[in-house]
């Protein structure tokens, strides 16, 4: 199994940005592009709340944690966990500074409501795995809590799930070391992208970069 430094670790959030679109992941995340729109600010928004690193509080037995940082060596990705809850449990794990052992449980906060994709089970799958390797234990539930339906959407772990996960990263490394940014393939996604502007969809699927470049030049 390979293991990947530090130094090679991606971000855990661009699973997201990788199952939705291929190309938005490389704008980002190889050519370092952003553009933001009304759904990436109302989602800084939202996560501006959650996202509190000194935030603890207990409540009965039930210790909850916000901006958990986490990371993961065998998928070669970090990320921050928006709320982990850790439920008291004797088969559970041991947390530092606290006494007895705990089950923990990854909540993942989202602006809009379940889609028909997997991007945001897949990116709270992974954050499953790096809690898993960081603390030698098994979680099989989860959370995904939806601000525009307010309310939680429990998450069975799967095999299948892990799985995709382990194919994606691989992936997503793949395409990082070659500094490569794939075609895009339109759909009514494109039509809610931040990327919409720098992807040039539309013309893309018409000619390459390259002819286009070198059309300007000879206008």
């Amino acid at each position: 199994m390979k293991v990947y430094s530090e130094s090679d670790y991606l971000m855990l959030s661009g699973i997201q940005h990788f199952v939705f679109c291929r190309r938005q992941w490389a704008l980002i995340h190889i050519e370092q592009e952003w553009e933001e729109n009304l759904f990436t600010i109302e989602g800084h928004y939202l996560h501006e709340k959650v996202d509190d690193a000194s935030f603890r509080e207990r409540r009965g037995d039930t210790l909850y944690i916000r901006a958990l940082p986490v990371h993961s060596s065998s998928l070669g990705i970090n990320g921050v966990c928006d709320m982990v809850e850790l439920i008291k449990d004797d088969k559970g794990v041991e947390i530092v500074g606290e006494k007895g052992r705990y089950r923990p449980k990854p909540i993942e906060y989202k602006r809009g409501k379940p889609k028909t994709h997997e991007a945001d089970l897949l990116q709270l799958t992974a954050q499953v795995m790096c809690l898993e390797e960081m603390l030698c234990t098994t979680i099989t539930e989860a959370a995904l809590f939806y601000h525009e339906i307010k309310r939680r959407e429990p998450v069975l772990i799967t095999d299948e799930l892990r799985q995709k996960v382990k194919t994606i990263t691989k992936e997503m490394h793949q395409y990082f070391e070659r500094r490569y940014t794939p075609r895009v393939k339109t759909g009514k996604h494109c039509d809610s992208c931040s990327m919409r502007h720098i992807c040039l969809p539309e013309l893309l699927e018409r000619e390459t970069v390259t002819t286009y470049m070198n059309r300007l030049l000879r206008e």
